[in-house]
């Protein structure tokens, strides 16, 4: 049995749902794709489809085969592509998805730079807070903020993303200033509804106490809620309360002391912005160049909206 075709032939199948299909893309017979899943599951001593008469599904052992050897192959595809890309230029269209804030303002003012360095490339780019499916939706890379969960993707870590809780100092002097996260219950909070739990902020206890590090949620309360982070800053500015956001939102408003922090030890710094990109296709020259541009303008031990704070 050839191992290699064998792998190949399997993984179209579960793709595609379809023998027939999978057959068609490898330009081969059903028969032979038929034989090539027989044997796969004769040698594993496991089914890896349902069939029926209508439908072709993975069976758990075969989903769990398929992620396996779905890496494999895309890791030799990457193997034969960069031999035979090392030495061509990036070019073609590349399509970019990142979130509002951020696309806004940091990642709009560097995509000039990279369009100076690679003249033979065309940007597409999209921001949305909306979480997006890169291969439905047709994506190069990404830029993300958050946790990978997505086992289909491949991540590079560009840089620590921290948080503050700030409010404007006329809204502190009105109001006064939380000693802990609980009271917080007493003032007025602008939440983010891309948040999956909107009205509950998510603190943890400080060192140096019995419950170092462990979770501390609090109900907030409101009179105004928006899905962008732009929006709660501005909120936020005119004394309409606390907001929970990135520095690269309101560093410059803590450097002018226009907002102030409050509530630092009691915060999570555990957000990172990410580069993603599917492994279902191998690091063309166009995605390596620009994620290492990526790299490049916003990676190191501080960013730079940080770097002066």
């Amino acid at each position: 049995m050839d191992r290699l075709a064998t792998l190949d032939t399997f993984a179209k199948v579960a793709e595609t749902q379809s023998f027939s299909e999978a057959a068609r893309r490898l330009r081969s017979s059903k028969s032979a794709v038929s034989r090539h899943v027989a044997a796969l599951e004769a040698e594993l001593g496991a089914r890896l489809f349902h069939r029926t008469t209508r439908s072709l599904t993975l069976t758990e052992a075969g989903r769990g085969y398929y992620e396996r050897a779905s890496r494999i192959l895309a890791d030799l595809a990457d193997a034969d592509a960069s031999v035979s890309q090392l030495q061509a230029a990036p070019r073609g269209r590349l399509r970019v998805n990142a979130p509002m804030s951020f696309g806004f303002l940091h990642l709009a003012p560097a995509l000039g730079d990279f369009l100076a360095l690679y003249p033979e490339i065309e940007l597409d780019v999209t921001l949305t807070d909306r979480f997006v499916d890169l291969i439905d939706e047709g994506v190069d890379v990404a830029v993300r903020i958050g946790s990978l969960t997505d086992s289909s993707l491949v991540a590079r870590r560009l840089a620590v993303i921290r948080r503050v809780l700030c409010a404007s100092p006329d809204y502190l002097k009105a109001r006064g200033v939380p000693a802990t996260p609980d009271a917080l219950k007493a003032h007025d909070c602008l939440s983010n509804t891309n948040i999956t739990v909107t009205r509950e902020w998510r603190f943890i206890h400080p060192d140096g106490t019995p419950s170092a590090g462990a979770a501390w949620p609090v109900e907030v309360k409101g009179r105004m809620s928006a899905n962008n982070g732009d929006m709660l800053r501005v909120a936020a500015l005119r004394g309409h309360g606390f907001v929970h956001l990135p520095t690269f939102i309101v560093g410059e408003d803590l450097r002018a002391g226009t907002l102030v922090s409050v509530l630092d030890p009691y915060i999570a710094q555990d957000l990172t912005l990410n580069a993603v990109y599917p492994t279902a296709r191998h690091l063309s020259p166009k995605v390596r160049a620009f994620v290492d541009f990526l790299a490049g303008r916003f990676g190191g031990p501080k960013p730079y909206w940080d770097a002066s704070a």
